[in-house]
This record gives C-alpha cells, structure tokens and sequence, in this order.
C-alpha cells in the first residue's frame, strides 16, 4: 500500500474486501472497493437479484434534543418536523445563496431523534453547517460516522435474502421507512431506502457488528443471485435511475430547483429557513439551466465536463456518464441551456430509454467527446425505472 493509500480511512469491512479479492481505491477521504470481479456483472446482478454494498464512508449525524426537529427545519430546506417516527425523507441544506451543500436523507428514528446521512466528502461540513444551526436551539448534533457501519441490499431478490435474518416485518416496512431492528442477532436500524433505482434496504449497525451482519447476509444470498458490489456499479445504478450525485449534478453553484428538485424546497413551512429567502427568488424565476438525459447514437461514452453542442455550438455541460449495461449504449445527464433544451424538445420528444434511435432522423444535439461531435438524443429520465413503479 502506498504512503497515500495508508492515510485513508477503512471501513470495518475493509478486511472483507480484501479477502474477496477487490479492488480498491481512495474515495472522499475512505478506501473503497470500485469493484471485485467485473462492474458490468455487479450491475446487472443487482437489476436482476440483488447486490450486497458498504456504504460505511457515508456520513451519519445524530440530531437529538427536545429541539432537534425545529433546528432541522431552520437548517434544511425541508421540513423534518413534519416526519412521523420511523420515516425517512430526501433533502437538502442549502447556503444562504440558495448553492447546494449537500443532499441528504434525514431519518426520524423518535420524537427527539434524527439521523441525517450525508455524502462522504461532505460529512464534516454537514456536520459544522448543522451544529452552528442548531446553536441555541436545544439540539445536539453528534457526528456518529466513525462509530457505525452502512450496509446495504439492493434488487429485487433483497427482502427474500433479508427476510430470514431479521425479526422486522419487511412486508410492512414502507418505502423510505425505517425501524430498529435486529439484523443477523445484531441490533440496528433498518431502512427501505437506498441509491440504485431498485427496492432494497440499508441497514445502519454498530461498526464491531459490521462483519457479522455483512457475513450473514452474503450466506443467505448465496443461492439468490446475490453478489458483492462497489462503488462503480453503484454509480452506473444511479445513473440509470436519474438519481444526482453530489460534485455532478448538485453543487454550491446550484439551486435544488436547477436540478429540477425544487420539491424538496418548503417555502411554505413555518419560519425562516437558512437560504429561504434567495430560493423563494430563485422559485419565481426562469430556469437559468435544465437537467436532461441523453441518449448517445454511438459506443463513445459521455464524461462529465463534456461540452454539449447544439447547431454546433456550445449549449451545456455533461454532469455524469458511462456506458448503460441495462440499456447497452452510452448515457449522460447534462444541464442545458433553457433555449436550446426547448429547441431540441421542438425538434421530437424525448427519446425513451428502451427505443432505438429514430432512422435517418438527425440528433437534435451532440456531445464533443474528444474533439469529435457525437450526436446525442434527449432522453426522459429516468433512463431505468424498475417493474411495477
């Protein structure tokens, strides 16, 4: 291992990685694994079964206190206040300007108790941003990162293999849901959440528990299809499923209503939150850009900061993309400007996912990829939206 390499983080599953064979690399700070056998196996294993992740880089930060749902309000751009115990909500805290920080989930696990997740590369700003929020509110904010583990189950197959070991009703347990619970005789919070485009759950333990449990659930999945995934897969999944990734799609130069997110804003929520007042502007106005997918007509991939043309000229930028192994041709999402998004609309609707490109209709835009203009279609995101929703 390197000098550099040796500075990074480990997440209590690090030695388990390295028994299976993966690769691994630094991530926000974490060594990771990017993938153990082949990401496009990974991928497809986790649309047609299941796959298994450590998530444990992710942050996790305690909000408790008998004012912890009303300095969450203030802090975020949501309404935390308004969770019922054991339910999970995705938001966002913004800065005064309205600039992404970061976006987050925030779970209620009781009346005076929150966990708000954030991105890795984010979590000790997060937690600043929310303890200088909090001050004076009769809120505690703890970061609990290092003391925890982050395990997630995700694809079709992931109740069936979960069901065995744990004494929660899956069947009952909602959509963007959580409970304590316990997993494989281990006590943790279990949440039907996650970061694919596929039902799945998370599962938030005690980092001395972490092996047992990621143990345990590789057993009863053995027979189910289910494989271990890194963090390649995981961002070919979620860009499938549209889903925006912090540094892409979202950053301090972006409103959540750039990113076509402006419901997670609540401008109508009792008192003032951080930001309130540049997104309610920001609300009334124009798009400034527009979030759409692509759909590339050739094998060369999209990489984010590509230029985007239309006319043959420069229109927008690729924030993510990557070869699509459910789809089997190169996608991206890009913002653009607003003219010419509403141009290459004018020109045909938006291509769907699952059809071929129009015979003999020209692209309405391109990518430069390398010098070299690719045509591209506008595609209606998500890319991938699994059976039945």
């Amino acid at each position: 291992m390197t000098e550099r390499a040796a500075e990074l983080r480990r997440t209590p599953l690090a030695g388990i990685h390295e028994e299976l064979g993966a690769t691994m690399t630094g991530f926000a700070g974490w060594l990771m694994p990017l993938r153990y056998r082949s990401e496009t196996a990974e991928h497809a294993a986790v649309r047609s079964a299941a796959g298994l992740f450590d998530l444990s880089h992710m942050g996790e930060i305690a909000v408790t206190g008998p004012g912890a749902a009303d300095a969450l309000d203030y802090a975020l751009v949501g309404q935390p206040s308004a969770l019922a115990p054991g339910r999970a909500r995705y938001t966002m805290i913004c800065a005064e300007d309205g600039g992404v920080i970061d976006d987050l989930i925030v779970y209620r696990l009781a009346a005076q108790e929150y966990l708000v997740v954030a991105n890795a590369a984010n979590t000790a700003v997060v937690a600043a941003e929310l303890a200088s929020r909090a001050e004076g509110r009769g809120a505690d904010v703890t970061d609990r990162t290092g003391d925890c583990a982050l395990i997630a189950v995700q694809g079709p197959a992931a109740a069936a293999i979960l069901a065995p070991l744990t004494d929660a009703s899956l069947g009952d347990l909602r959509y963007y849901a959580g409970h304590r619970a316990r997993v494989a005789g281990a006590q943790a919070m279990l949440a039907r959440t996650g970061y694919t485009g596929e039902d799945g759950f998370e599962i938030f333990a005690r980092a001395e528990d972490a092996a047992g449990i990621w143990r345990a659930i590789a057993g009863a999945g053995a027979g189910l299809g289910l494989v271990p995934a890194g963090l390649a897969a995981r961002d070919t999944l979620r860009l499938e499923a549209g889903m925006p990734l912090y540094g892409n799609e979202l950053s301090r130069d972006v409103t959540p209503f750039d990113a076509g997110l402006g419901r997670v804003v609540k401008l109508d929520k009792p008192g003032p939150f951080v930001g309130r007042e540049a997104l309610a502007r920001r609300a009334g106005q124009p798009p400034q850009r527009v979030l759409a997918g692509l759909i590339v007509r050739s094998r060369r991939v999209p990489r984010h900061g590509y230029p985007v043309l239309h006319a043959g000229s420069r229109c927008g930028t690729v924030t993510s993309g990557a070869p699509s192994p459910t789809l089997g041709v190169p996608i991206a999402m890009a913002y653009l400007d607003p003219q010419a998004a509403e141009a290459a609309f004018a020109s045909g609707p938006a291509r769907q996912a699952a059809d071929a490109a129009p015979a003999g209709a020209q692209a309405p835009l391109a990518i430069d990829i390398r010098g070299q203009a690719v045509p591209a279609d506008l595609a209606a995101l998500p890319f991938y939206r699994r059976p039945g929703r």
